[in-house]
């Protein structure tokens, strides 16, 4: 069988045809994967592409959310004009969550102290002012936007998932195109050998900086969608509960792959949503979780992406190495 990389595009156009067949609240649990896959493809770049054990991705999340929230309650921006926004807040916040990297912190401690940034954030959400406090902040409705003739509302589940799908499908092409260039090889060769990236004159200093800015700024934009879709923001919602979900999607989807992050967003999110529609096992959602995320480590070490690759080559991501 004879495949070539435009199949990627049949499955975003097959997408476009759901809103025909789905209740709005299966239509919110889709819109809520869209929102994951950037949190995934946020996540790998400095897990899986720099190799990077870092957990400052949830921070990442809070920050873009509460950007977007802040700036549509407070200064009234539609919705629509504070996602770019919210992802620059991320990359600052990415450039502050590699400075411990930059000194040189690795493995373990990397992982505790951008674990600590995450839960310092969730304090901030509570304490500075405009917030909402332990409250939450509610988010008003996004409204729709304009381009000359054209116009698009934001009303409901079904306008917002065309949104969210284009802004997933731009995001996901531009960070194919930079891990496929001199960037993306960097960031491997910095994951493979770090001492022997630097001795080749690659700034290991510089692509740090990189990674995280990058991973802050796809999270950060996943964050604002976040706030347009649940319409209200506690710090609870980026507790450390949000840190595990965020590494099984990696986990379960492949380290270090587009189309894992991917296929890990959508099995982490909707699997407890179809357990949900069985009787029998309401209540047992938690330790299904568990036992898939073990399965998958076990027996599937590089996650669901290697089924693909498996099937057909063109399903392996060509800056993924063995």
């Amino acid at each position: 069988m004879k495949l070539n990389r435009s199949i990627f595009w049949i499955f975003p156009l097959l997408l476009l045809a759901l809103p025909l067949v789905l209740n709005q609240y299966l239509q919110y649990v889709v819109n809520l994967i869209l929102v994951y896959i950037l949190v995934g493809v946020g996540f790998n770049i400095v897990v899986g592409n720099l190799g990077q054990l870092a957990f400052s991705n949830v921070a990442f999340f809070g920050i873009g959310a509460y950007a977007s929230g802040m700036l549509s309650y407070h200064l009234g921006w539609p919705w629509w004009i504070t996602v770019i926004p919210a992802g620059l807040f991320g990359a600052l916040a990415g450039c502050a969550a590699s400075i411990p990297a930059l000194r040189g912190v690795r493995l373990f401690y990397l992982a505790i102290m951008t674990l600590a940034f995450g839960e310092l954030m969730r304090w901030a959400y509570i304490r500075v002012p405009g917030t909402g406090g332990s409250m939450g902040l509610a988010v008003p409705e996004p409204v729709g936007f304009s381009f000359g003739d054209f116009s698009w509302a934001m009303t409901t589940e079904y306008d917002k998932f065309y949104v969210f799908l284009f802004i997933v499908v731009v995001v996901v092409i531009a960070a194919s195109r930079l891990l496929e260039s001199r960037f993306g090889r960097a960031f491997l060769a910095i994951k493979n050998d770090e001492q022997a990236a630097a001795a080749m004159g690659i700034p290991t200093g510089k692509y740090f900086l990189l990674a995280f800015a990058l991973s802050g700024f796809i999270v950060g934009i996943g964050g604002a969608m976040y706030a347009a879709l649940g319409l209200h923001l506690s710090p609870e919602d980026f507790d450390l509960i949000q840190v595990i979900l965020h590494f099984a999607i990696i986990m379960v989807g492949g380290i270090g792959s587009l189309i894992g992050s991917i296929l890990g967003s959508t099995l982490i999110v909707a699997v407890p949503e179809m357990i949900r529609h069985f009787e029998w096992l309401v209540g047992s959602e938690e330790w299904i979780f568990g036992v898939s995320i073990i399965a998958v480590i076990l027996f599937l070490p590089r996650g669901l992406s290697s089924l693909l690759a498996k099937f057909h080559p063109i399903f392996k991501d060509r800056y993924y190495r063995n």
